[in-house]
């Protein structure tokens, strides 16, 4: 039967009853009617196909663009400081107390140390730590371009391990410096130095911790950064970088562990403050008022309360005054043995640390005002720090 009207009609064949073999050609027939019409059924696409069942879902779409691909921000912020980087090579003359009897040497010798630091003014002002320049008769300042200066160690600061280096110079490249009281945790952290003597080394990781104190060592003071950006000897005074390519710390300390370790900076805040004071009068402030303090526990205080009948405490974690200066601020403002210190400036402290900090925040004879508690009973306090005695 012929195609009309755009349809595809099949014949139909019927199945007739003949004897023999005409019974076969019957059935031969009629089964080869309808395979040929399926036939043309599928090379025309008219075959019925099963429905197409939907995947699951095993995901939902973002609620944002995602991240598009652009400039490794990790070499566009290197390009901004690593020529601000240099390193700093020190010689020290040790002397020898045998030097000269019965042969036993030179009456000196000289010890050679390394460190790095960055030019922070075009002028040729440095920034670096304390114990790269300790005790140096000589400093050498090289850049990353070869260029070579003598180097002249304008102060120092043991407490917060801050040193400020000049060369006679103009127009060196300058790092910039960021904010280091705005940093949080996972942003990127990236160094630069000279390990092992291994010129402009990048590593580069994330901001792990802010405000660790006694990262390393009891009596810090410094609230120091902490990340997992790979320092070795040799990166001590060069910067810690964020990925806008500004300094926001010092990288000063390392602590090793089996399978890994953790660095340790100082907060640029902190160090340019520290700077300014040694650039303007050679050596750094801190303020002092005169207590001991200890970490206060409830069952400290059980004991305390139990054994000193002259010194009842509440049972809670705070900030302890155990001695008190004769002599001091702290006595002059009447601050008392078992007093607990709950603010510095407003501030609320936990930790010995913390008021340790807070007090060296605030400046050499200004009155700081201190909330305490006592049998009980909020009161305030106001306190003038003194300069910290120094040991010459």
């Amino acid at each position: 039967m012929p195609i009309r009207s755009g349809r595809l009609k099949c014949i139909s064949t019927h199945l007739v009853v003949m004897p023999n073999a005409q019974h076969w050609l019957a059935i031969a027939l009629a089964g080869s009617a309808l395979s040929g019409c399926s036939l043309v059924r599928d090379q025309l696409g008219l075959t019925p196909k099963p429905a197409m069942t939907a995947p699951p879902v095993v995901h939902d779409q973002p609620r944002s663009a995602p991240l598009q691909p652009g400039d490794n921000v990790i070499v566009k912020a290197v390009d901004r400081v690593g020529p601000a980087v240099v390193r700093i090579d020190v010689v020290k003359e040790i002397s020898n107390p045998f030097g000269g009897i019965f042969g036993m040497g030179p009456s000196s010798q000289r010890q050679q140390g390394q460190g790095s630091g960055f030019i922070t003014r075009a002028s040729g002002l440095i920034f670096t730590n304390e114990h790269v320049v300790r005790g140096a008769d000589q400093v050498a300042v090289t850049l990353p371009d070869g260029r070579n200066f003598k180097g002249k160690v304008l102060g120092t600061d043991p407490l917060t391990d801050v040193a400020v280096v000049k060369v006679v110079a103009d127009n060196l490249p300058v790092a910039a410096l960021g904010n280091s009281d705005q940093l949080k945790p996972g942003e990127w952290a990236i160094a630069i130095g000279n390990p092992f003597g291994l010129n402009n080394t990048v590593t580069a990781g994330i901001i792990s911790a802010v405000g660790r104190l006694n990262a390393i060592g009891d009596g810090q003071r410094v609230p120091y950064i902490q990340t997992d950006a790979a320092v070795n000897p040799g990166n001590s005074g060069g910067p810690l970088i964020n990925a806008a390519g500004q300094v926001i710390g010092i990288n000063t300390a390392i602590r090793t562990a089996p399978g890994g370790g953790l660095s340790f900076a100082v907060p640029i805040n902190l160090a340019k403050r520290i700077a300014q004071q040694i650039v303007s009068t050679g050596q750094a402030s801190h303020p002092f008022i005169g207590v001991q303090l200890m970490n206060l526990t409830p069952q400290l205080a059980r004991e305390i309360n139990a054994t000193n009948s002259a010194c009842t405490v509440p049972e809670l974690n705070g900030v302890l005054v155990k001695e008190v200066v004769k002599g001091t601020p702290a006595a002059a403002a009447g601050i008392r043995q078992c007093d607990l210190i709950l603010k510095v400036e407003n501030n609320p402290v936990q930790t010995p640390t913390e008021v340790q900090l807070a007090v060296d925040r605030g400046q050499v004879g200004e009155p700081m005002q201190l909330t305490l508690q006592r049998n009980g009973k909020e009161l305030i306090v106001q306190v003038r720090p003194r300069e910290l005695p120094r040991n010459n």
